[in-house]
């Protein structure tokens, strides 16, 4: 299993909560001093976070929204959603899915967010007042204990946050709880192919860096199924050079804060022999689009 009892479930969460109520904080800084959307952009963009938005949706949400994003995919593009649908995100940081999702589920339809960490749910709020937006509600609350009746939502999607949660298996099935017969869960999530290294799995900036905490392939599959879903698919969607996720996560000179381009977690530490022990398996680390159905 890829679930470490070597870290405790409150200190991940609370290393996780500290850096993201930094990055909230440090976006809200940044919009003010000239680091726009173009930080994540180009060659300068983060390996993980970078260039996951069409111009069209980017220009629908406020800059704040999208300068808060810290996903590994697009999922309410990739979850197909329809009109008068409901939905629920996982670890909605700034709002940046949630705002688009009731877009694309219109009127009739309804998006909630939730979240553990206050600094991103009133950056969410400020992100809802300034789109105009009213179909949506933010919630706080930990992904493991979803505050939501069961059968209430159609779709739960979530961006690169299962992988930070050290109890993967109870989010799956909190997932399931409130979905209606016939839900489709539609999130994308860093997934690796073959066994991380154990010294890297105790990592916590490995962690906080989406990295440490990410399912093998195999386990995903396998808890999924064990929470009830069916038609289970994972679709690669990028592959990544650890090595490279280090170097973009040291810090852009190019940011206002040079630690943390366009508010993404600091430097992942893991040395370059833990690198060669996974390289040398075959391992790979990669975003993929999990989507299952109820």
């Amino acid at each position: 299993m890829t679930e470490t009892n070597l870290i405790s479930t409150d200190q991940i969460r609370e290393t996780v909560r500290q850096r993201y109520a930094e990055s909230a904080l440090r976006v809200t800084q940044s919009s003010s001093c000239g680091c726009g959307p173009d930080c994540c952009s180009g060659e300068a963009a983060d390996p993980i976070t970078g260039n996951l938005y069409s111009a069209d949706d980017a220009a629908a949400i406020p800059e704040t929204a999208l300068l808060a994003s810290l996903g590994c995919g697009n999922p309410t593009a990739l979850a197909e959603l329809k009109p008068g649908e409901r939905v629920l995100d996982l670890g909605s940081g700034g709002g940046i899915d949630v705002l688009l999702s009731a877009r694309r589920v219109g009127p009739t339809g309804f998006a909630y967010g939730l979240d553990m960490t206050d600094e991103m749910l009133a950056l969410a709020e400020k992100n809802k007042a300034e789109a105009g937006v009213e179909n949506v509600s933010f919630l706080k609350g930990h992904i493991e204990e979803i505050p939501l009746p069961e059968n209430s939502v159609d779709v739960v999607i979530s961006n690169c946050v299962i992988n930070l949660s050290s109890d993967k298996g109870k989010v799956l099935r909190e997932a399931y709880r409130v979905l209606s017969p016939g839900g489709r869960f539609a999130v994308s999530d860093v997934v690796t192919q073959g066994d991380l290294p154990a010294d890297l799995r105790t990592d916590m900036e490995a962690w906080v860096g989406c990295i440490a905490g990410a399912l093998e392939e195999r386990e995903y599959r396998s808890l999924l199924a064990e929470a009830g879903f069916k038609d289970i698919d994972i679709e690669v969607t990028r592959v990544y050079d650890p090595r490279d996720l280090a170097q973009n996560r040291s810090g852009d000179d190019n940011c206002c804060d040079a630690s943390t381009c366009c508010g993404g977690s600091s430097a992942v530490s893991w040395d370059e022999s833990a690198y060669a022990r996974f390289d040398a398996s075959g391992g790979k680390i990669v975003s993929a689009f999990v989507r299952v159905t109820k």
